[in-house]
């Protein structure tokens, strides 16, 4: 499978696509990739072939991702701790690692079209030499490209990520290079191995587990977590749809109270669109206007059937 998928959205993807896209849209969303060997034992598979299907899932939500507008990911590919596993399994993981690198390095083409640049944050020194060449190839041919970015957390885990931070900050006063009074958040903030990126909008982990499981602990502070059920290769573009209106609720709370309430001028440009004798179109409609009245909080009388009809079509 290729790291860049190509491919448009369905018609009724692209319907719900717009509509999501006429409210506030995460710029930067990073996943927990949680599931896939869950996923090799529903399937009766082997571990390394639900490792296999992860990959693939990751492929496909890229291109949902770059249809949606959200220019950066980050995921959770390999944590140190994973090194822990059993010699089998880390050794099948080097493997796909392997050949998902060497195949990125035959993709220039399509990396360059979508101007992709693929970082990989960590501590690459405990990767086999092989794959840290295949892994330095692949951060060095793609660093120029700037159109969107994919951050590959791989040998990482944040609690790390911080300790290096942190300890490079000491040598700096140890060395005279800093004062202590120099010594911040904002300077620990540089230090780390995502200062070239925003903080993430959204986290979301899939497989139904509740816990962080040490990524990106400094970085989502003020992000919105999402934790689905779904196990990761059984990941779908509604599932992350899911995941970007909980974000946009949020969001909406948080404008409500320092702002007011909402403008809906947005939403009328989008419902202008709509077909208001289409039934389905305007169920969808419907729905999505139910969503966004109740992320305000609206009294629930407001968001039966017959008043958000009402409001749709003075809307339109």
């Amino acid at each position: 499978m290729s790291w860049v998928k190509e491919g448009e959205l369905s018609f009724w993807e692209r319907f719900c696509a717009n509509i999501i896209k006429a409210g506030p849209m995460p710029k930067h969303i990073a996943f927990i990739m949680d599931g896939n060997r869950r996923y090799a034992k529903k399937c009766q598979v082997e571990r390394q072939e639900g490792h296999s299907q992860g990959f693939n899932k990751l492929a496909e939500t890229l291109r949902w991702c770059l249809n949606l507008g959200i220019l950066e990911v980050t995921v959770y590919a390999f944590s140190i701790e994973n090194f822990k596993r059993s010699k089998s399994e880390v050794d099948g993981l080097m493997d796909l690692a392997r050949e998902k690198f060497s195949r990125l390095m035959e993709e220039q083409e399509k990396l360059q079209k979508h101007g992709v640049c693929i970082r990989v944050l960590g501590d690459l020194h405990l990767l086999p030499l092989d794959l840290q060449e295949l892994v330095a190839q692949a951060v060095q041919t793609t660093k120029n490209y700037n159109k969107c970015f994919l951050n590959v957390c791989f040998a990482y885990t944040s609690r790390h990520e911080i300790s290096n931070a942190v300890r490079e900050m000491a040598w700096g006063v140890e060395q005279g290079l800093l004062d202590p009074s120099d010594v911040s958040e904002s300077l620990l903030d540089k230090c780390l191995y995502t200062n070239h990126s925003p903080h993430p909008d959204i986290l979301i982990r899939t497989s139904g587990e509740v816990r962080l499981s040490d990524f990106l602990l400094w970085q989502t502070s003020h992000s919105c977590l999402v934790f689905q059920p779904v196990l990761w290769p059984e990941y779908t573009f509604w599932n992350l749809c899911e995941a970007i209106l909980q974000f946009q609720m949020n969001h909406s709370m948080l404008q409500v109270r320092v702002h007011g309430w909402p403008d809906w001028m947005g939403w009328k440009k989008i419902l202008a669109l709509i077909d208001p004798h289409d039934c389905i179109c305007q169920a969808l409609a419907t729905g999505m206007l139910m969503i966004m009245m109740s992320s305000y909080h609206l009294p629930s009388i407001y968001c039966v059937s017959g008043t958000v009809n009402s409001v749709y079509h003075r809307l339109i």
